[in-house]
């Protein structure tokens, strides 16, 4: 007898396959199971969506039989299938295409019998008991938001931000709460989500110190710097239940993991959880939508416990999204406003701390609610009377004026002086300046020529270090021409800064400084050119932390997430670019930069007291600068929210961008205005409530010869939008097929844009 199955396989994007397809199966596979399958000439990985009755013999003749089933796996879980399912619906793209995407690249190519033998690889699941006395104490405000967490009723079971200040200690916050969670289920799994590659490593290594008792099998890490083949190591350990912590970034929202019950997302905020190629999705989102998954009520009928799975989102500067759903009362809201180095508590199996250092009851009250002294917390009940009081202090923020500074000055005078007073005393600092390169553009004084990039609408950047102009857009590269090729002139110079010509800038500057031991500074770049071979980056951050290093100098990649301890003054160079971007969301990304920058500065509580945030800056006095220099986030984020509000902008409005690429930029401009207009005349589903602007050039409209526009199209109801760019996928389509778009390269919607 055969069985009919409707099978997801990787289908091109906008082909006319957006659904699963029907195969014959001679044995009944349940959903989710993986399978090798004939696509075309090719044979593919698909995973068994739903079964389907009989569909009589006409269609047997058409249907073709799968080539094998892969044994030995579990099939992918409900929710699993549910959250592709819906990622692919929210963010307009195919089922397969999501569902495909989100298996290991190696999966996709392995026989049943290559996948047999490597299941049967044995890994170290060794396990032990925690020593729970190697625990540090915890702050005040620590104790009581893992009280506040624990305590949210089983009915609510919102999702958490955790809103704490730089070197609040938020770690460790995840620490316990997922060690809580280990303990009290054999077989939970937890997902820890960070933004970017290069902060992996060290929390990898912070929570294999911690669950060591569980073996290294257990704790496995998950994104694409891994090889293919620790790629499927890690997902093979985690769908199978092995691995009970997932540690990744953002396409580890779509792990395979059974018996998931937290999920972490550090540093929340951060643009990168937000995919930019193929399904633009937002990690941060799915996460909460998944924690929601995740959770099932019990059934007396069928014996079913019931599951809970929590999501705790962290940050200093949390995203005005999450931020005004605190305000809402849909997220349980946490604070930890002051740094590690306040108000300490004792671990469970660590002495009480002597009597005498009381903080007041005031400070106590306003951070713990009534479950910090629960049994349920696991923490000892302590007298104010026995709380060590030595707070850890944020930086103080300096603005320099820029405009009473000598002209065309890089480094200010005084934040120079105080780079070689921190240089002279054996400490650290940090300069901040977001571009690499040595300077972003090379120009002709004489002819006005610049390094401009034949593929693209940009300009090519100039490094120094290997004499060649390259673009960061499209990659093409050259070698510095020896005289202007518009004119002959030999004179040609670059324009601007970048980190390799301010790293350059600064060793001329600091030459006559010494360190205490009478040797000149010692300075160093991090960015992607910096640390472009394998391991580089580790090497240069190790040197850091050892600190044979005085001066760092790099872009966004040093500038949050790294426990610098020995770091006293952190400056930025040339923040003033986003403030009058035309982007709406310039500012907020410009304020989490310079806070989370600020926050490499002073985590040593010893010398937090004299840490300091430089800011260069030709506009003091703007709102942005004074609450950075409070350290004020609610007061910044409150402000924008009236504004948003006021304009209709996320989070009180919804938008998505249809982006289209052609040969020349008419026809990317035309196929979107001639969309939109089929789709007014269709009337579509939400149309009344949705409003598409006509198509503009994107900011950068050309890249590797390619032309790029965009559409923009707003809603005040996310329901309303849903609906209409579904109903238009069919008209997009439609039109890509005109004869006026024959050189249309591609489409794609965004939802929930980023950048716009």
């Amino acid at each position: 007898m055969s069985h009919w199955l409707l099978i997801v396989v990787a289908t091109p994007a906008h082909s006319a396959i957006a659904g699963p397809l029907t195969y014959r199966s001679a044995v009944p596979l349940a959903a989710g199971t993986l399978v090798r399958v004939p696509f075309g000439r090719r044979e593919v990985l698909g995973v068994v969506w739903d079964a389907l009755p009989d569909c009589g013999d006409m269609a047997e003749k058409s249907i073709r039989d799968i080539a094998g089933a892969l044994d030995g796996l579990d099939p992918l879980p409900a929710t699993w299938r549910q959250l592709v399912t819906f990622t692919a619906g929210y963010y307009q793209r195919s089922l397969g295409e999501v569902a495909l995407a989100a298996l290991p690249p190696q999966l996709r190519d392995l026989t049943g019998l290559q996948l047999a033998r490597r299941l049967k690889r044995p890994a170290s699941t060794t396990e032990g008991t925690p020593d729970i006395t190697k625990l540090i104490a915890l702050s005040i405000q620590q104790a009581c938001a893992i009280a506040q967490f624990d305590a949210e009723t089983s009915e609510k079971q919102r999702p958490a931000l955790l809103f704490g200040a730089t070197g609040s200690g938020k770690t460790e916050v995840y620490l316990r709460a997922a060690a809580k969670v280990l303990a009290e289920h054999p077989e939970a799994q937890v997902l820890v989500m960070v933004p970017e590659i290069n902060l992996t490593p060290q929390l990898q290594a912070r929570f294999e110190a911690r669950f060591a008792h569980l073996g290294r099998a257990r704790v496995v890490p998950m994104h694409s710097g891994l090889t293919p083949a620790q790629r499927l190591k890690g997902w093979l350990a985690a769908h199978s239940g092995q691995a009970r912590l997932v540690l990744g970034t953002r396409m580890a929202v779509f792990a395979s993991m059974p018996n998931l019950r937290l999920i972490v997302v550090d540093e929340e905020h951060d643009p990168s959880y937000k995919q930019q190629e193929g399904a633009r999705y937002s990690a941060r989102d799915l996460a909460v939508y998944r924690a929601r998954l995740e959770t099932t009520a019990a059934c007396e009928t069928t014996r079913v416990e019931a599951k809970i799975c929590r999501v705790l989102l962290g940050s200093a500067t949390p995203s005005l999204e999450s931020w005004q759903g605190t305000i809402t009362g849909r997220y349980q809201r946490l604070d930890m406003e002051e740094r590690i180095g306040a108000p300490t508590l004792p671990t469970a199996g660590g002495s009480l701390p002597p009597e005498g250092a009381a903080a007041p009851a005031a400070r106590q009250s306003r951070f713990c609610g009534p479950g910090l002294n629960s049994p349920d917390t696991g923490m000892a009940v302590v007298p104010a009377t026995q709380i060590l009081a030595a707070a850890g202090q944020l930086p103080t923020v300096r603005r320099v004026d820029m405009n009473h500074q000598p002209r065309h000055c890089v480094i200010a005078p005084p934040l120079l002086a105080a780079i070689g007073q921190r240089v002279a005393r054996g400490e650290q600092s940090m300069i901040f300046l977001n571009r690499r390169g040595y300077a972003p553009v090379l120009a002709c004084l004489d002819c006005d020529w610049k390094s401009d990039c034949p593929h693209c609408s940009a300009y090519r950047v100039f490094h120094k270090i290997d004499r060649t102009l390259r673009c960061h857009h499209c990659g093409f590269t050259e070698r510095v021409p020896r005289a202007c090729p518009s004119c002959g002139n030999v004179d040609i110079a670059p324009v601007g800064r970048g980190t390799e010509r301010l790293e350059e800038h600064l060793a001329e500057l600091l030459a006559d400084v010494r360190r205490p031991d009478g040797e000149p500074v010692r300075i160093a770049r991090i960015d992607a050119d910096s640390t472009r071979l394998k391991g580089s980056l580790e090497s240069q951050l190790a040197r850091v932390h050892a600190g044979e290093v005085d001066v760092l100098v790099g872009t966004q990649m040093i500038a949050k997430g790294h426990d610098f301890r020995h770091i006293t003054l952190v400056a930025a160079v040339n923040p003033d670019g986003a403030l009058f971007s035309s982007d709406f969301r310039a500012p907020e990304r410009l304020f989490s930069l310079l806070m989370q920058a600020a926050g490499r500065a002073g985590r040593d509580a010893r010398h937090s007291a004299a840490s300091e945030m430089w800011v260069q800056t030709f506009h003091p006095d703007h709102p942005l600068f004074e609450a950075l220099k409070r350290h004020d986030y609610p007061a910044f984020a409150n402000r924008e929210l009236a504004e948003r509000q006021a304009a209709g902008l996320a989070p009180f409005g919804f938008s998505a961008l249809i982006r289209a690429d052609a040969k020349t930029q008419d026809v990317a401009q035309g196929f979107l205005n001639a969309a939109a207009h089929a789709a007014q005349l269709q009337q579509l589903p939400g149309h009344e409530h949705v409003t598409p602007y006509p198509a503009v050039p994107m900011t950068i409209q050309r890249v590797a010869d390619v032309e790029r526009a965009q559409m923009l199209v707003e809603s005040p109801s996310r329901k309303a939008l849903q609906g209409f760019l579904a109903a238009w996928q069919p008209v997009l389509f439609e039109t890509r097929r005109q004869a006026d778009f024959k050189s249309l390269v591609r489409w794609a919607i965004d939802v929930d844009p980023l950048a716009i």
